[in-house]
């Protein structure tokens, strides 16, 4: 494969900059990879090539980012004059009319955008196999599947496409792809990042962008560029003690770091491989300096905690099929959905208002009794990103749904918790199964603190550095 395509983006950014390559010839590498690999990957469901090299030439030279190569996940991050189709038969020949102003922030920087990516129907489920646009499968096994909601842009950055690819997480849908795909995957503070013009808040204030990345520095210095409160915005973050990306390389002291292997709720098996990956992480802090004990917050146990989410996640969802019906211009029928948002969209019609405010006075709750933890002298939480070891393409089908509705709770139970919370965190790829196959950790930081979680997983990563094995293929 082209060495340039190994570079992280900052690599490929200062490839540029120092003249040792044209600003077009990275997103040319780019689309070379993309053409010759995606065919069995089926990450990129919209193509701009030509339209995406025509504006390399208007690029400012001093702009950080220049001629490096980025695609967009397929929901949320509009850009405009291209398709937006949130992974649903229901927005086809929808295109966008302008940028988001994350979308904004990226060209203005520099990059160049290729194309999008790849979704599960309205990003509701944790593997990537839309009836719109077929399965998405993992650059390290395509059997099997690269996780969801942003499986289109894991595996597009695991397999070399691209050094980087937007990304959004409302229970999951960041950590679970870099899980199942090799990657780093960091989930901003509520608040941390706009969603607007169009959209105030996603899911109730669940879901957050973010990028999908194989480096720290990159993911740090993506979450600088987007990060920022914009006119009109509900809320924003607590703000940060500088750029993250001069937390990368900066000593985090000494920290007093909880773990846990098994999921205190009690429904979530426990599995050799997750508790593998987890305890040869918390052996390697525990090598760096920091004092690690096995301990979690005791309202991560609670029973009621998906019964509240899933709730607010509905209701959104159904919300939202009003936006779809003003877009395409005419009503969007249950009946249109696939099997697993039909019958979440009908369940969530017949919750009431005075249920969904309940259903946040709860999570509200739940909030402050998880923030007790950090407040006892926690720093940091260790988990597995998720509940379950990789799994192939099919096995969350929506022709079982009961079982794939268990499975999908299982497998972001470790994540979706802090969807709730508002908290960041980051799943960091540490291990892989004996098949050889990505498993992450996760590291969970109290309220605003990515500066926190960056430095540790900049050391975890200079301690150990990640392979990208996938990139070869």
């Amino acid at each position: 494969m082209d060495e340039l395509l190994t570079l992280d983006a900052i690599g490929q950014a200062e490839a540029v900059r120092t003249g040792r390559v044209s600003a077009r010839e990275p997103a040319e590498a780019a689309i070379a990879r993309i053409e010759a690999v995606d065919g069995e990957l089926n990450a990129v469901v919209h193509r701009r090539f030509e339209r995406a090299l025509a504006e390399i030439d208007a690029i400012p030279p001093d702009a950080p980012f220049r001629g490096v190569p980025i695609l967009l996940k397929d929901i949320g991050w509009a850009s405009e004059g291209d398709p937006y189709g949130a992974g649903s038969r229901t927005l086809d020949g929808v295109v966008s009319e302008r940028d988001s102003y994350s979308v904004a922030k990226l060209r203005r920087a520099g990059f160049v955008i290729l194309g999008r990516t790849s979704t599960p129907e309205f990003a509701t489920t944790i593997t990537t196999e839309s009836a719109a646009f077929g399965p998405t499968r993992n650059p390290y096994d395509p059997a099997y599947s690269t996780g969801g909601s942003s499986g289109g842009s894991a595996a597009a950055v695991a397999a070399g496409m691209v050094p980087v690819a937007s990304a959004s997480d409302g229970g999951g849908s960041i950590r679970i792809p870099a899980s199942m795909c090799g990657l780093v995957g960091l989930k901003p503070a509520r608040g941390r990042s706009s969603h607007g013009p169009d959209v105030a808040e996603s899911w109730g204030g669940l879901s957050v962008q973010g990028m999908l990345t194989r480096s720290v520095r990159d993911s740090a210095a993506l979450l600088d560029l987007i990060a920022g409160m914009m006119p009109g915005d509900r809320y924003a973050a607590p703000a940060l003690p500088r750029l993250l990306s001069q937390e990368v390389g900066a000593h985090p002291g000494r920290l007093r770091v909880g773990f846990v292997t098994v999921h205190p709720r009690g429904d979530v098996p426990e599995d050799a491989e997750l508790t593998a990956a987890v305890t040869g992480t918390a052996a390697l802090l525990e090598a760096l300096g920091h004092d690690v004990v096995q301990d979690c917050p005791a309202a991560l146990g609670e029973h009621d905690f998906g019964m509240y989410f899933g709730a607010l996640i509905g209701v959104n969802v159904a919300a939202e099929l009003e936006v779809v019906a003003a877009l395409r211009g005419r009503p969007v029928d249950v009946e249109e959905l696939e099997p697993r948002n039909r019958l979440m969209v009908t369940a969530a019609r017949a919750v009431s208002a005075t249920d969904y405010l309940a259903a946040q006075r709860w999570l509200d709750g739940y909030r402050r009794r998880m923030a007790e933890w950090w407040e006892s002298g926690f720093d940091l939480l260790l988990t597995p990103t998720m509940g379950v070891t990789p799994y192939p393409v099919g096995w969350l089908s929506d022709d079982d749904l009961h079982t794939s509705l268990d499975r999908s709770g299982q497998g972001a139970a470790f994540t979706s918790p802090f969807n709730a919370t508002g908290q960041p965190a980051i799943s960091l790829p540490t291990h892989r199964t004996a098949a050889g196959l990505p498993v992450g950790v996760q590291l969970v930081a109290a309220a605003g603190r990515e500066d926190l979680l960056v430095r540790v997983a900049a050391q975890i990563e200079e301690a150990r550095p990640f392979q990208h094995s996938a990139m070869a293929v």
